[in-house]
């Protein structure tokens, strides 16, 4: 980080989380902050589930929840932006306080509860974007007191589908009760063929991709790996905040409830995701995210099986500039190591981080 942006981070984080994620929100729509320009390299491009990504990093679902600023978003250099988590309903969340900087780990503990506009407000802002260019998914949750959880991520998919450049169904969430449930395998098969049949009768076909959570013993992610397979689901996003609370020096916060994201999160969302690659094989997209907060975590990523990368948490502690520095660290990377593509890398520590606890 720059001196300006450490005494501008300093002064912010005087400031409560959520105000300053809304302020974050208010300077991107208003064209702040400006970004050096990522650099665009050939060797950088790839295409996964069908879609051509200028680079694979990609920022995650839970920071523009209702697709204000996603052209904003790429505009600092990420390959793609993910918006959402969008509920059929708008809804307020859970109580205040509900973010938790836990400032000595680089990490943050949330309890949001997938606070959100809702479908109709995100629509008219995607639908206003039409014709520009970008990679924007759209990330479909369900409401808290729904009576069918299911119909909602069906209605997320009929709404967004013409807007999405790709969809993910999120049931990774800790916050809303009983949503991780849905990755139960009998439940996770009948969300799975309502929505790939709902994709089927929508007006566009997006890809979809499942987002899981890094909590799950290796015979669930057995099923997972099963059921998306069958369902014929493009691919899965690994994996969301973390019930965990090992080896946190923040003493103080370690006890909130809610789901912890950020650098204590990167051993188990990659050792994760590295046997998702190996239970789904070699051809399923698989997107990583969790601690990705430099170049080097995010080509650890790619080597431990990710075809594209995701990142939030890390820009809180290292400001908006990080995408860029990500990206054009990626650069440097190819050409160092004479790689065509960087998708060469994919895979090279795949049995390093299979084999490790999580």
């Amino acid at each position: 980080m720059s001196m300006l942006d450490r005494i501008g981070q300093k002064l912010l984080f005087t400031l409560d989380p959520e105000t300053v994620h809304g302020l974050s929100i208010a300077a991107l729509r208003c064209g702040l902050p400006v970004a050096p320009r990522a650099p665009r390299d050939e060797r950088l491009k790839l295409r996964v589930a069908g879609l051509d990504f200028p680079n694979p990093l990609g920022m995650a679902a839970g920071y523009d929840k209702n697709a204000e600023v996603p052209d904003a978003l790429l505009g600092l250099g990420f390959g793609f932006a993910e918006v959402g988590t969008v509920t059929p309903l708008a809804q307020t969340g859970n109580p205040k306080p509900r973010i938790f900087r836990l400032t000595a780990d680089e990490a943050v503990i949330n309890r949001l509860g997938f606070n959100n506009e809702g479908h109709e407000a995100a629509e008219k802002r995607l639908a206003a974007r039409k014709g520009r260019l970008g990679i924007v998914g759209v990330n479909i949750g369900a409401n808290k007191d729904s009576a069918d959880r299911i119909g909602d991520y069906e209605r997320g998919v009929a709404r967004f589908a013409p807007h999405a450049t790709y969809l993910t169904v999120n049931i990774s969430s800790p916050n809303t009760p009983g949503l991780r449930n849905m990755q139960e395998r009998e439940q996770l098969g009948e969300l799975l063929s309502r929505v790939m049949a709902a994709r089927a009768s929508a007006s566009a076909q997006p890809p979809v991709f499942l987002k899981i959570a890094p909590d799950l013993v290796e015979a669930e992610l057995e099923d997972i790996a099963a059921e998306v397979a069958e369902k014929r689901v493009d691919g899965v996003i690994v994996s969301n905040t973390t019930l965990a609370r090992t080896g946190l020096r923040s003493a103080s916060l370690a006890g909130e409830a809610g789901g912890l994201s950020g650098k204590p999160l990167f051993e188990r969302s990659t050792a994760v995701l590295a046997r998702m690659r190996k239970l789904v094989g070699p051809e399923m997209a698989i997107i990583g995210v969790g601690g990705v907060d430099s170049t080097e975590t995010a080509l650890e990523k790619i080597r431990a099986g990710a075809d594209l990368v995701q990142l939030y948490t890390g820009m809180i502690y290292a400001g908006p500039a990080l995408p860029g520095r990500i990206v054009a660290g990626m650069a440097r990377f190819v050409e160092r190591e004479g790689l065509t593509s960087l998708r060469e890398l994919r895979d090279s520590r795949l049995d390093h981080w299979a084999v490790k606890a999580h």
